[in-house]
């Protein structure tokens, strides 16, 4: 039983596997920003069963315009049938770290599949047999896979590293002037001991 601990959702269209694939990842990754609509459609449909989270996904404006900017001239909108496992010619799933275990999050299947204990640092490495086994089940008959991952921006991530760079730069110049204003060089010596008399002789000499 996952609880609530996983968003879940049963694939109600048949085209649109991929960025149910897709919307499953981001919606289990607290690190991800969503933003205000996706963040609303989450907590909107928390307590909804496997069946209606699919449905809210097929009537959500917001994710129709999302798949249709990306994809052949095949619309995203609504069928007479519901995916079925015929569709898995052509299927896209997630595999994903959650709360210690490792989920396999099918749309075509009535819920997600706990496939064993797994963290952060090694979850890959739990899922890599799980896909070679999945990729040899239909290596007879096909040749083509993709095998994708959803990561940060590149661009984002290249500007915090410049903006950590620049600030352990700045941190590093203003060391550098600090001591360098508390230790005069042999020049400042000299001349502060040619502007001021030498000290008072020991009393007593």
């Amino acid at each position: 039983d996952y609880g609530d601990s996983l968003f879940f959702a049963q694939q109600m269209i048949s085209n649109a596997c991929a960025t149910q694939a897709i919307l499953s990842i981001l919606l289990n990754r607290p690190q991800v920003e969503l933003g205000e609509e996706l963040t609303a459609f989450k907590a909107f449909t928390k307590e909804f069963p496997a069946e209606l989270k699919g449905l809210a996904i097929s009537n959500s404006d917001l994710l129709r315009k999302a798949h249709n900017s990306f994809t052949r001239p095949e619309p995203f909108v609504g069928e007479e049938r519901q995916a079925t496992k015929d569709d898995d010619v052509y299927h896209f799933i997630s595999y994903l770290p959650v709360a210690g275990k490792l989920w396999e999050l099918d749309g075509l299947k009535s819920g997600p599949v706990c496939l064993g204990e797994a963290t952060e640092a090694n979850w890959t490495d739990v899922v890599r047999p799980v896909i070679q086994k999945r990729i040899e089940a239909y290596s007879t008959k096909e040749i083509r896979f993709n095998l994708m991952a959803v990561i940060a921006d590149r661009r984002i991530a290249l500007q915090e590293q410049h903006a950590l760079v620049e600030k352990e730069r700045n941190m590093t110049v203003g060391k550098v002037q600090s001591r360098s204003a508390k230790l005069p060089s042999a020049a400042d010596l000299e001349r502060l001991a040619a502007t001021h008399p030498p000290p008072p002789a020991p009393m007593g000499e």
